[in-house]
C-alpha cells in the first residue's frame, strides 16, 4: 500500500494536483499527519469535496469493517495536519461531522460519487466525515 500511496503521491506532484488511474478525474487532496502511536509525519492522498471555506474527506476504507488509520491519527492530533491541495499547501484543522450534517454531506458525496454509497452499505461503522478548515484563509508555504 505504501508504495502506491507513493507512486500516486510523485503523480500528484509533478501533475499540479492531477492523477490517473482509481483517482482520475476526481478531487484529490494529500493529508500530511502524524501517526498517533509512533509520531512519524505521514501523508495519504484522498478524495475530498470542498463545503465553502473547508475541505471534507470520507474515512470509507473502501466499507472495510474498521476505520483508516489516517482518521485515526487526524482525531488525536487535530492540530497537526496540512493539506497539499494542487500546488498549495495549508494549515488545516481537523474535526469530524457526526448527525444530521453529516448524513446531509455524506450523501453529497455519494451522488458525486456512487461508489460511496456502496461502502457505507457494505459496512455497519458509520462511515466517519471530517472537516479540514484552514487555520488561516489563505496560508500557503
Amino acid at each position: 500500500m505504501s508504495d502506491w500511496n507513493a507512486s500516486v503521491i510523485d503523480e500528484f506532484r509533478k501533475n499540479h494536483g492531477k492523477v490517473g488511474g482509481n483517482f482520475e478525474g476526481a478531487p484529490l487532496l494529500l493529508i500530511h499527519h502524524v501517526g498517533a502511536r509512533s509520531g512519524e509525519p505521514r501523508v495519504n492522498p484522498v478524495m475530498y469535496l470542498k463545503d465553502g471555506g473547508r475541505f471534507l474527506v470520507f474515512a470509507s476504507k473502501g466499507g472495510a469493517p474498521t476505520n483508516l488509520d489516517w482518521y485515526h491519527n487526524l482525531k488525536a492530533q487535530p492540530d497537526k495536519v496540512e493539506i497539499e491541495v494542487g500546488d498549495e499547501k495549508l494549515d488545516v484543522r481537523a474535526d469530524e461531522i457526526k448527525g444530521p450534517e453529516r448524513d446531509k454531506l455524506y450523501k453529497k458525496q455519494s451522488t458525486l460519487f456512487p461508489n460511496f454509497d456502496q461502502y457505507q452499505r457494505q459496512t455497519k461503522r458509520i462511515i466517519p466525515v471530517v472537516a479540514l478548515t484552514p487555520k488561516k484563509s489563505g496560508s500557503t508555504r
